[in-house]
């Protein structure tokens, strides 16, 4: 599932800018804390629908007689 090692590497990538912008301020969020909040929510809800038409696919393709 090579769409997979991209989202991994990716949520990686913005964990760490994460991170390091969470040890710089300290009170206020700033946009950008938001705005990569907002991309990592937009991964976790394209891994999972992924997932969800991966799941479906398969147990649509289990023949049932």
């Amino acid at each position: 599932m090579p769409e997979l090692i991209y989202m991994r590497t990716l949520m990686g990538l913005l964990r760490g800018r994460l991170s390091a912008a969470r040890a710089q301020s300290q009170g206020s969020v700033s946009t950008e804390q938001v705005i990569i909040t907002a991309v990592l929510a937009a991964l976790a809800i394209a891994v999972t629908a992924i997932i969800v038409a991966k799941v479906t696919s398969k147990a649509n393709s289990i023949p049932t007689q």
